[in-house]
């Protein structure tokens, strides 16, 4: 592995992700649940951008002026190249971040994100980064961090090291990262099967070894095999942000909030009567076994008044982004599945079935009519939030504003659908974030712009797109290999798509 990686996989890109908490109206709506004064997020900065899904979709769904750096020069191209085509400004960058945090030409950030990087550098680098967030944050300013945690990682780490391990020292050179991967796993799961010790006192590790088999191996290389990596406790976490005087504000992941479905009785209780703050969070994650955290952490915590945060609250506005009849009542939570109460739920999709943002306020009014509470209704909205089919509005003026661009960096994720299939969402500036949608919702958007006259035009078209690139519609799990067949099957899921997606997509103003 050459020096410029500093320990870091980089002989195999990292996936096309989306990850929505870096959405500035995600942050916006989790502070206002915690009651805290947010800030308006005019700057922000991703560092460790992957492929740049994320920054780019932000970046051109909104008016925030976006800055980034990855060290992959593969990655940053790539994300540079989505960044040209929406027009959006975002200035992306293939530097180290020792480099990119001593460039004279950044503003300060009113936001800055890191999905997941920290748990897979060394502690050289962490220092960069923390005294970068000291110099560049604002007053006010935002710290969005994920990273694997202790005490869920505890069992599983020894087993994580020694993959990392075979691949470096019994990997064949040359061989490149997959195959020593295919390897490393091959040769722990050997060894568990013929009943080492550590797999007996620790009986979950064969089950999690065996889902790590299963999952992609662009993830699997960097989440598993940096040099660098550590699951760090939020205690440990706490301490390096303090250097850059942050506190932690609240979770961004939004089922957090709700506590009925993570505690039981006696939890909750247990946590009501611990006093510090931070050393409830420890408690919370040994309650819940927690492997992954995700959260928001400001410089200059301020609390809104009680007032406030409600008249703030009411005014927020949500918009559905999936339908109704999709949409199952049931949400797992760290005490697992737990059903939805259909007397609430029922009522409150059917007024969003239109697709039409509305406000809190608006919503706790018509639901008074069906006998549900207004704290109901928003922990309601919090759920359906957290299982991704609601999302907070962006301001009318905002929306117009980023629809231009929203639109060309969509076009250019439609074209890409042609050829391959790595990046599974699309813009909205309705939200200010993306939608996931499939490779065949891609075609059919694309299809439409292009000016397919009627359905089956649509419908030829993405056959001949799927076909072209070595693939076939599916149909009861069967590929559909003859074209007649497939032309068939095309104009059904045209004529259904639209019904059923087109309308969404309106809403949304997601086109290309």
């Amino acid at each position: 592995m050459s020096d410029w990686t500093g320990g870091y996989v980089a002989d195999i890109v990292y996936t096309h992700g989306y990850y929505a908490e870096l959405n500035p109206q995600r942050l916006k709506l989790a502070f206002l649940m915690a009651g805290h004064v947010f800030p308006e997020v005019g700057t922000a900065c991703e560092l460790g951008f992957g492929q740049g899904v994320s920054t780019n979709v932000h970046a051109a769904a909104s008016v925030t002026q976006w800055y980034g750096t990855d060290f992959n020069p593969a990655q940053a191209g790539y994300a540079q190249e989505l960044a040209a085509a929406s027009g959006a400004h975002a200035r992306l960058y293939d530097e180290a971040f020792e480099d990119f945090a001593n460039r004279s030409d950044l503003p300060e950030f009113d936001f800055i994100c890191l999905h997941g990087i920290w748990s897979w550098i060394n502690d050289a680098n962490r220092q960069v980064i923390i005294d970068f967030i000291r110099r560049k944050l604002k007053v006010g300013g935002v710290v969005y961090i994920s990273y694997n945690t202790q005490p869920g990682w505890a069992a599983m780490a020894p087993l994580r090291d020694l993959l990392a391990e075979h691949a470096q020292v019994m990997g064949a050179q040359g061989s490149g990262i997959v195959p020593r991967i295919d390897a490393a796993l091959d040769f722990a799961s050997r060894l568990l099967a013929g009943g080492a010790a550590y797999g007996r006192a620790n009986p979950g590790v064969a089950k999690r070894l065996e889902a790590i088999g299963k999952q992609d191996r662009q993830y699997v290389a960097h989440e598993y095999f940096n040099r660098h990596w550590v699951p760090m406790s939020f205690a440990k976490m706490a301490e390096w942000l303090d250097a850059a005087k942050l506190t932690y504000a609240t979770s961004a992941s939004y089922l957090d909030h709700v506590d009925s479905i993570n505690f039981n009785a006696d939890q909750q209780q247990m946590l009501k009567e611990l006093q510090d703050r931070m050393f409830r969070e420890t408690v919370r994650d040994f309650m819940v076994n927690q492997q992954f955290r995700k959260d928001y952490w400001v410089r200059g915590a301020r609390q809104l008044a009680p007032l406030e945060q409600q008249e703030q609250l009411r005014r927020q506005r949500f918009v559905l982004v999936r339908a109704p009849d999709r949409i199952t009542l049931a949400v797992s939570g760290a005490l697992g599945e737990a059903n939805m109460q259909e007397n609430v739920y029922r009522p409150i999709l059917a007024r969003l079935a239109g697709f039409q943002p509305f406000s809190l306020g608006e919503l706790q009014e018509e639901m008074k009519s069906e006998g549900i509470a207004a704290g109901a209704v928003l922990q309601a909205i919090v759920i359906l939030i957290g299982k991704g089919v609601l999302e907070p509005v962006q301001d009318a003026a905002l929306i117009d504003a980023a629809h231009p661009t929203t639109r060309r960096l969509n076009r250019k994720l439609c074209e890409q659908a042609r050829h391959t299939d790595t990046v599974s969402v699309l813009a909205s500036p309705v939200t200010g974030g993306g939608l996931s949608l499939g490779r065949v919702d891609r075609l059919y958007l694309l299809a439409r712009a292009n000016g397919a006259a009627n359905t089956e035009d649509a419908a030829r078209f993405i056959v001949d797109a799927l076909t072209a690139a070595g693939q076939n519609l599916v149909k009861d799990g069967k590929a559909l290999d003859l074209r007649e067949a497939a032309l068939a099957e095309g104009i059904r899921i045209v004529k259904s798509m639209d019904e059923q997606l087109l309308p969404l997509l309106t809403a949304l103003r997601i086109d290309c």
